[in-house]
């Protein structure tokens, strides 16, 4: 699990570059302020995922 949430994260990462470098050429620099951000939102919620299954697991291991 521990490495294809990285190569997920990165692939994210690679994409949203992409994505504003494209849109920011083009003009559109709102619109790859928002891709951006949807980005990173999207990544956030994957690490918040993670974190709240890493609670779970140091709480049952100490039984609480």
């Amino acid at each position: 699990m521990g490495v294809e949430v990285i190569f997920k994260i990165a692939a994210i990462g690679i994409l949203t570059a992409i994505i504003g470098q494209v849109l920011k050429h083009s003009g559109k620099d709102e619109i790859a302020t928002m891709a951006t951000l949807a980005g990173v939102i999207i990544v956030l919620l994957m690490v918040l995922d993670l974190i709240v299954n890493l609670f779970d697991k140091i709480k049952t291991m100490f039984n609480f």
